[in-house]
């Protein structure tokens, strides 16, 4: 099944110009989903918007966005306003800076997606745009309207194509410096563990693999939903919760656990 553009518009460095097309490059459509329902009659309950003062159901027609300017008081914003803010950046990705690959941070980076051709007569201008980045290890930086917040994007060339990435607001990215400032500068890494953390290293080092980062919980509901298909016209009986791990009653010396860790990983290598 082909998966729908979630954006078109136009890829553009000074003159050169080229139809494009934009796919979310992650998805959580495999994700187990639920709906609220009524225990009682098992119909789904649907939510409504209702006027916190007066406590009645609102219209569609008549929900507006408002900017809360003081208490009790909010400037209101039609669509027509919001839908036209930053035109240009809604239909058009606008290349207008380069900057090294290395000097954004991973923090900077928020959504990815895929960005390609959208057109075959633009495929030589996308070409020439992705190959150029990528023989001077260099990303661009834009602008482009998502839902109805213009964000900035980087454009990384990979492989035929290129991952656009948005990037956070400045407002939204902390300091780490706040939250390492507790850590002891002059506290510096005991030369007998070193090795020993290093050699633990080495044995538990492999190559990445997507089975790396599978989520058990959404295995464990799969097979939670298939026992209850089996068991929808019999009495569910409750299973007894599973006995939890004992929690270590007291703090083991740091060394003797490498020296463990490493004899352990040295007899499973053989």
């Amino acid at each position: 099944m082909a998966v729908r553009p979630y954006w078109k518009g136009y890829l553009k460095l000074s003159l050169v110009t080229c139809p494009v097309q934009m796919m979310p490059a992650t998805s959580e459509s495999e994700k187990v989903r639920f709906h609220t329902l009524n225990r009682e009659t098992q119909n789904r309950v649907v939510s409504h918007y209702v006027d916190s003062v007066t406590g009645k159901e609102v219209k569609d027609e008549d929900e507006v966005k408002g900017y809360q300017r003081g208490e009790n008081e909010y400037i209101m914003l039609e669509d027509e306003e919001l839908e036209n803010v930053a035109l240009e950046s809604t239909k058009t990705i606008d290349i207008s800076t380069f900057t090294p690959r290395d000097s954004v941070e991973w923090i900077w980076l928020d959504t990815p997606y895929y960005l390609s051709p959208n057109d075959p007569v633009g495929q030589e201008a996308f070409s020439v745009i992705r190959d150029a980045m990528e023989a001077q290890k260099m990303v661009g930086i834009s602008r482009l309207v998502i839902s109805r917040r213009e964000r900035a994007v980087m454009l990384e060339p990979r492989g035929k194509g290129i991952v656009l990435w948005t990037l956070r607001y400045g407002d939204e990215v902390r300091d780490e410096d706040t939250y390492f400032a507790g850590i002891d500068d002059d506290e510096t890494a005991d030369s007998g563990m070193m090795p020993l953390v290093q050699q633990l290293i080495k044995k538990q080092t492999k190559h990445w693999d997507a089975n790396m980062v599978i989520d058990p919980v959404q295995d464990r509901l799969r097979d939670i939903i298939a026992a209850k298909k089996k068991a929808m016209k019999k009495p569910a009986k409750a299973k007894p919760p599973a006995p939890g791990k004992p929690m270590p009653s007291n703090v083991i010396n740091i060394m003797d656990a490498l020296k463990k860790s490493v004899a352990a990983e040295t007899r499973s290598s053989k």
